[in-house]
């Protein structure tokens, strides 16, 4: 087994002293789901002057805690004239369309996630910059193994979501065989979080059940109930971000891109954890056939081993206690009328 990692190794032609520490971070489509929390906790790591926010919405919030830019990051000149202004050395790319979203317009989230992930990769090339861009689930289809997937496995996704997810995968590793670009990824799960609502991926049911069951006792599923898919709390998500960039260069066999896992769950299994910590809780389901369609053909769970192996990574929270903190984070945010 170890001998074939090490074929699989890939090797740039310039390899040497192409990782720097990351001082000068810019994180491209900064108001989604995940760029809105990964700006502030990568502003409480790396100081709040080092980390440019940018999208293509005003994002207040964001501006008021550090510097904010304006930004479409299909627009080649004005994204390298933000690297340049403020000396980036690590581009965070976050822009897609996501799953769900993906499949009612697959033409357009082809050109907005494949053009923005181009744009990070060439720009990066040019100044010199590292680059993290998030795979997912989605790059693997229905002919991947279900069960504890493989890190090097057959991946043949269905959704134009995937296509785009596999595409960067193989883009991230190009660049850094080809011109030395300092690329790395990891495949995340559906993430689930209590500061940012979702906005059209398949694994958004296991966010709205929280709220819902706050708001209403009760939820309407749309995924079916015998579907696993795999999950991580986005604090978890964060801290992994951050590890395999910060992470010794030469530990690392892969790039693009790591699988990592932490909890995988059924809505059955989910609505059982709900109904212990929120009594006369209910649920029924509303099946979205497109749903239905990406999430069969997504893995049960997947294999992290080499993440653990290569760079350290561990969760540290479970449905359990995931739940807990989700159910409590909310009622607060209803107290105060956030709701």
């Amino acid at each position: 087994m170890r001998q074939q990692k090490v074929e699989n190794r890939i090797e740039p032609k310039n390899c040497k002293k192409l990782y720097r520490i990351m001082k000068r971070i810019l994180i491209v489509g900064a108001g989604g789901q995940i760029g809105s929390e990964l700006t502030v906790y990568l502003r409480s790591i790396y100081g709040e002057s080092n980390v440019v926010a940018s999208d293509m919405r005003e994002c207040p919030a964001l501006g008021e805690s550090g510097p904010f830019e304006h930004l479409d990051a299909l627009d080649t000149k004005a994204f390298a004239e933000i690297v340049s202004k403020y000396k980036i050395d690590a581009i965070f790319n976050l822009v897609a369309l996501l799953s769900a979203t993906g499949e009612k317009i697959p033409q357009k989230a082809w050109q907005i996630n494949i053009g923005a992930l181009m744009n990070s990769l060439e720009i990066a090339r040019e100044y010199k910059c590292a680059v993290f861009t998030p795979s997912s689930i989605g790059a693997f289809g229905p002919s991947t193994p279900k069960d504890k997937t493989p890190q090097d496995t057959l991946m043949r996704p269905t959704s134009m979501y995937g296509v785009c997810k596999v595409t960067g995968e193989l883009l991230g590793d190009y660049y850094y065989t080809r011109f030395g670009v300092d690329a790395r990824s990891v495949r995340f799960p559906g993430l689930i979080s209590n500061v940012t609502l979702p906005g059209g991926g398949t694994t958004d049911y296991a966010v709205e059940i929280f709220y819902e069951a706050v708001k209403n006792g009760k939820f309407t599923c749309p995924v079916p109930s015998d579907v696993y898919m795999d999950m991580m709390y986005m604090p978890d998500a964060l801290r992994a971000c951050v590890e395999l960039m910060e992470a010794d260069p030469s530990k690392l066999i892969h790039r693009n891109s790591f699988n990592i896992a932490s909890m995988s769950f059924t809505p059955e299994i989910i609505c059982e954890q709900v109904k212990k910590l929120v009594p006369g809780f209910t649920m029924d389901y509303n099946v979205d056939p497109v749903k239905e369609s990406i999430a069969r053909s997504w893995p049960n769970s997947l294999d992290d081993t080499c993440a653990r192996e290569e760079w350290g990574w561990a969760p540290k929270w479970d449905l359990a206690s995931m739940s807990v903190d989700m159910l409590e984070k909310i009622r607060e945010k209803k107290a105060k009328g956030l709701l």
